[in-house]
């Protein structure tokens, strides 16, 4: 970026370029600034909208209003999942190889192993809540809701 030396003919125009070049180089540096600086207020901006909502969530009244949780049922519910590393694959694969040799020693499991996973399935599953069936006609179809007969009269000739 220093300025060139050729002669003493291109002198004035080699200081002309030099000069343009400052100043371009000049523009840039101060919109860099300015853009760094609107950059910092629109990020405190940001922060205090986020600390707004915060408050808007605050539900630390409520706990006044519920009831005490005791130390025995804290520890009846299940730990939080924790994130997959190795050694909790690890475990993770050991637990379940566990699980699935006293599975397949298990006597009902050997004797019939497609209904001991049924039976299972039905034990662990939550019951399902069964739907009012909806009318049906003497000839077993569903009920239609009533057409308007109007029109179809109408259109005898």
């Amino acid at each position: 970026m220093g300025k060139p030396s050729k002669g003493s003919e291109t002198g004035s125009k080699s200081d002309k370029k030099f000069e343009k070049k400052l100043q371009f180089y000049t523009k840039v540096k101060d919109t860099l600034t300015s853009l760094s600086v609107q950059k910092e207020i629109g990020k405190k901006k940001k922060s205090r909208s986020r600390q707004k909502k915060l408050k808007a969530y605050d539900l630390s009244t409520l706990s006044e209003f519920l009831p005490e949780v005791s130390a025995s049922q804290k520890s009846a519910l299940p730990a939080p999942d924790l994130k997959m590393n190795c050694k909790r694959r690890q475990e993770l694969v050991l637990s379940e190889g566990e699980r699935l040799n006293k599975v397949l020693d298990h006597p009902a499991f050997q004797a019939d192993p497609m209904g001991s996973i049924f039976q299972h399935l039905q034990s662990e599953q939550p019951p399902v809540e069964e739907k009012p069936k909806k009318k049906t006609n003497i000839n077993g179809s569903k009920k239609r809701k009533n057409r308007k007969k109007g029109k179809a009269e109408s259109m005898d000739f």
